[in-house]
């Protein structure tokens, strides 16, 4: 992947506002943030806090009420509905708490599927299947399906789906909240490792100050506000 100059992130006065039962929920309220190209940013706080939403903006899944969202610079309101899509499919990666993996296909499957959603041949994406598969530690797990996997075996699936297509940002969502303290260590550091090694910029939820410590940097957010950037988990 070429870097450039443009952050791989750029959210600018985002709000978010939910229709309530009685009331609007403004989940988000101005909230702006970059993360520059190969950063390891952790956006922590408490649950309810907006930091889930502001990834799921972050990573186009949801348009914001108010404000900006760029990608590698580019404007995400500019895109429709199959820009966004695409925009998703090529330059973004999702790791989840759920692990969303497809019950029907294989692990080797369900890591090519992006790929083969952008056109590659399924040779290409095998291929490209095996490559990932092997640096997160699956090589011997490929025919298996996610039934068949560990919730630490599933996670490291979700990873390497999320880098196979060498996306320009991969965000994750708790993606150690549904693992015991070992599995999500292992989790987290196969996490880092990749930020290292290929250049992943990385934004990561969390709500636990020892996930949050393995980052470069640390956003805090409270109440639908970045409360602060910068400085250690609370």
């Amino acid at each position: 992947m070429t870097q450039s100059s443009e952050p791989a992130l750029r959210a600018e006065g985002i709000t978010k506002i939910y229709a309530g039962a009685d009331a609007p929920v403004e989940a988000l309220r101005g909230v702006s943030l970059s993360v520059a190209q190969g950063e390891f940013v952790a956006v922590v706080g408490p649950s309810g806090c907006g930091k889930s939403t502001l990834l799921h903006i972050s990573g186009a899944m949801d348009r914001p009420t108010a404000g900006r969202v760029s990608i590698g610079g580019r404007f995400v309101d500019e895109l429709d509905e199959d820009g966004l899509t695409g925009l998703r499919r090529r330059q973004i990666g999702f790791v989840f708490q759920f692990f969303n993996l497809l019950p029907t296909l294989t692990v080797l499957e369900n890591i090519a599927l992006p790929l083969l959603l952008t056109g590659a041949s399924p040779a290409v994406a095998a291929a490209e299947a095996r490559l990932v598969s092997a640096r997160v530690g699956l090589s011997g797990r490929l025919t298996h399906f996610p039934r068949q996997l560990s919730g630490g075996e599933a996670q490291r699936v979700a990873i390497a789906r999320s880098i196979v297509h060498r996306p320009l940002l991969v965000i994750a969502d708790e993606p150690t909240g549904n693992l015991d303290s070992v599995t999500g260590a292992q989790v987290l550091q196969l996490l880092a490792e990749l930020n290292r090694e290929r250049g992943v910029t990385l934004v990561l939820a969390t709500h636990e100050a020892h996930v949050a410590a393995a980052a470069h940097r640390i956003v805090h957010m409270r109440d639908g506000l970045v409360e602060r950037d910068g400085g250690a988990a609370a």
